[in-house]
């Protein structure tokens, strides 16, 4: 039996042994406790190489990571806004999860259109107004 560690959508389900979880020191708010425990969590998820993203899923994630996304294809989600251990790591799996449901409905496909007749001549009809306004400026159009 497989245990599921985060249910990103209905059908995607990632693994807990593809989430790799370190604990350091944070920066953030819990007074004398920051210098002392390691609240916060940096979350690590190999995309190129999860077994429970479709290929598509994975490319659209590592695009959408941006800058959370190492040169190897693994994402880091750093959180320390909590001061507790448990609220920074259900709140790194939760954003991890957010990104992956993202990245799992497909981009609907651009439709080529045309302009309607109307749209055409507003357009023409502009660019004459302007013509003429840029006419009357200057010296008259005498050229030298």
């Amino acid at each position: 039996m497989v245990s599921v560690a985060l249910y990103c959508t209905p059908n995607i389900a990632i693994d807990e042994g593809e989430l790799d979880e370190t604990f350091v020191r944070a920066s953030g708010p819990g007074g004398q406790n920051v210098n002392k425990l390691s609240t916060a969590v940096q979350l690590r998820f190999d995309a190129r190489r999860s077994a429970a993203l479709p290929n598509a899923v994975a490319v659209r994630l590592m695009r959408l990571a941006g800058r959370r996304l190492t040169q190897d294809g693994i994402i880091v989600i750093s959180a320390q806004r909590f001061r507790t251990q448990d609220r920074n790591r259900a709140d790194a799996r939760e954003r991890l999860a957010e990104m992956v449901a993202e990245a799992a409905v497909p981009p609907t496909p651009r439709r080529a259109t045309r302009p309607t007749l109307a749209s055409k001549k507003r357009r023409l009809d502009d660019k004459s107004k302007r013509g003429a306004t840029k006419r009357l400026r200057g010296d008259g159009g005498a050229g030298d």
